[in-house]
């Protein structure tokens, strides 16, 4: 019989929460496009209505400005790609430890770019891009501005109302990957300065393959796929009505019910039961705020492609870093934007919780680190 797996890699997939599953199950059952005007096609279109109400009220927003998407990187993608398109951008200025969606999409755009620095703590430098926005003003130039609300890796949230605060009347373009923060944040799009926010789907307990743009009036010509007129002109394509349906159950889910406390508490449990059985060891981001929801760390000497092996053995799930790379473990560029040693990156870990997570949980994920600490300290022993 196969050992159920200690899962603790919520950020780079949630399980599947079972009321997203029963929804999309029930709109599988319904053949037709939703778009047509048949009784099929009708519910089709009104379980997209409703997933789109409940993204809404969870987004702090109205349903005219929500546009599902295959993902978030494709609404990023649409943001920063058609938004450079359509919005007399002159350049772009990007969080250096942002996920390589961004990256890639300003790489696209063909627009001149810098990279806002990265301090230490895991915080970007608030005094660079103030000088950048400064500079822009004096010469008139637009840019478009892309940062996360919360670090995939390390869980690090950024100052979004001190960015928020140095745009002031401005009238530059602001971006948010909120794909780790959505449903884990307290967040109101309206009322914000953001004028786009990507979010992801199955990073809050719904399906893979659904994600959504938020957007405000100034972004509403920002398109990547014009397609037949689907999802308000604005992303052309035929919606999957049970991805969305199953994505609207999560975003309600994570509104109501989604405990931000117990999370913390499992982290801390994590990060007390670590650094008693490794003092030496680093929580990278520890010193600021974070959403409880992830701790980056690394024990010093215990590479992380070797640790994970070990994990994985003992039926323990964790990750090295973003899990966008096709099952390569390669050096963090977060951890190096904030100037953390390479021999200490390469042993950087992520353990990341979620809704089903368990103190058991933790508590396998520290008896196994106890082993693979000790294992480690006993090869350096002989070795010597």
């Amino acid at each position: 019989m196969t050992k159920l797996v200690t899962y603790l890699d919520h950020h780079a997939s949630a399980p599947l929460l079972p009321a997203a599953r029963d929804a999309m199950i029930d709109m599988l059952e319904i053949v037709g496009n939703p778009s047509s005007v048949h009784a099929n096609g009708r519910k089709l279109r009104a379980a997209i209505e409703t997933a789109r109400d409940k993204l809404a009220l969870a987004a702090g927003t109205i349903r005219s400005r929500v546009v599902f998407t295959g993902s978030a990187t494709e609404a990023l993608t649409q943001a920063i790609v058609g938004g450079a398109q359509s919005g007399n951008v002159a350049r772009i200025v990007y969080g250096a430890g942002e996920h390589m969606a961004v990256v890639r999409a300003v790489e696209a755009t063909g627009k001149a770019a810098k990279t806002i620095p990265m301090l230490a703590n895991g915080l970007y430098d608030l005094e660079e891009l103030a000088a950048d926005i400064s500079a822009a003003n004096d010469a008139d130039e637009r840019l478009m501005i892309v940062v996360q609300q919360v670090n995939n890796e390390t869980a690090v949230v950024q100052p979004i109302a001190d960015i928020e605060h140095l745009l002031a009347e401005t009238g530059h373009l602001l971006i948010l990957d909120a794909a780790q923060g959505f449903g884990k944040t307290q967040f109101f799009f309206d009322p914000s300065r953001v004028d786009a926010m990507a979010i992801s789907g199955h990073k809050i307990g719904g399906p893979v393959g659904v994600g959504a743009l938020v957007v405000k009036p100034a972004m509403d010509n920002a398109k990547l796929i014009p397609g037949g007129g689907q999802e308000q002109g604005r992303r052309g394509g035929t919606e999957s009505a049970a991805l969305i349906a199953g994505f609207g159950v999560a975003a309600e889910d994570a509104k109501t019910r989604f405990d931000a406390v117990r999370a913390a508490k499992l982290i801390e449990l994590a990060q007390e039961g670590l650094l008693k059985i490794a003092p030496n060891a680093t929580i990278f981001g520890i010193d600021v705020e974070r959403t409880g929801t992830a701790m980056c760390f690394a024990v010093p000497g215990l590479k992380n492609n070797i640790s994970l092996i070990n994990y994985d053995l003992e039926n323990v799930a964790l990750s090295a870093g973003s899990a966008c790379s096709s099952g390569k473990v390669s050096r963090s560029h977060v951890l190096s934007a904030m100037g953390v040693d390479d021999a200490l990156a390469d042993c950087a870990l992520r353990l990341s919780v979620g809704w089903n997570s368990t103190g058991d949980d933790i508590e396998r994920f520290l008896t196994v680190t106890k082993k693979i600490v000790a294992r480690h300290q006993s090869t350096r022993g002989a070795a010597a």
